[in-house]
């Protein structure tokens, strides 16, 4: 009887388990279509957004070695999205996720009024960028990979697609973008989009950093950028 029991259990976890590691581009549930149709108050959104700016720092801008991604600038719907997957445990990131759960930082009205302030905040004008300089063989690689694989989505200068949840890259760090293209590539990120896990499975290591660098590197338009890099935010005075 303890036999088949544990036979029981066992062939339903061989049946569970690669369920958990399905991806999931467009979860159920949660407060993302909620959130997405609400009026944004930026005042509220200053206020949830100084818990982000522990990390992500009070401009927006993370860190250049990649470990917190430049938000400022990033499409609302976007972050919308990401941030409910983290809630969801749709995508992993056990650093953010006591930070993004409603007891924190409030429900779907708070991730509405804090993307809202994120998206209007001004980008970094020196993001990290790659080693490969334009002119350079590397780069021109780069930048062909670009233009044969992520360009439709991503569009001619990465600025994203708001209604289709594809993110701003122009202006992203290097070693952020970098990370998160490998764990796409490798399935380590459920939430990605199932067309960009099949568009670049064929990437070496080699061809992502080309791709990367080349996207590091793209110019992010003058009226997006602030001032210097000495800005510092106003609202945190």
């Amino acid at each position: 009887m303890k036999k088949t029991l544990l036979l029981i259990i066992a062939a339903t976890l061989l049946t569970v388990m690669p369920l958990s590691a399905q991806q999931h581009w467009m979860n159920e549930g949660g407060d993302r279509e909620n959130a997405m149709h609400l009026t944004p108050d930026l005042e509220n959104g200053l206020d949830v957004f100084e818990v982000c700016s522990g990390c992500h720092l009070p401009e927006g801008w993370g860190t250049k070695e990649g470990t917190f991604p430049q938000l400022a600038g990033q499409l609302a719907p976007v972050s919308i999205k990401q941030l409910d997957d983290i809630r969801q445990l749709n995508r992993d990131n056990p650093t953010m996720y006591p930070f993004a759960l409603p007891r924190s930082i409030g429900g779907a009205q708070a991730l509405a009024d804090v993307v809202a302030y994120i998206e209007k905040l001004p980008m970094n004008p020196d993001n990290g960028k790659g080693e490969w300089v334009a002119g350079t063989i590397e780069y021109r690689r780069g930048e062909q990979l670009y233009h044969d694989n992520c360009i439709q989505c991503h569009g001619e200068t990465g600025e994203g697609d708001a209604e289709k949840f594809y993110p701003l890259i122009q202006g992203q760090h290097y070693n952020y973008m970098l990370r998160q293209f490998e764990w796409i590539r490798d399935g380590k990120r459920r939430n990605a989009n199932p067309d960009m896990v099949k568009q670049i499975a064929g990437f070496s290591d080699k061809d992502m950093q080309l791709v990367i660098n080349y996207v590091s590197r793209i110019p992010v338009p003058k009226e997006k950028l602030a001032p210097s890099v000495d800005w510092l935010n106003p609202d945190f005075d």
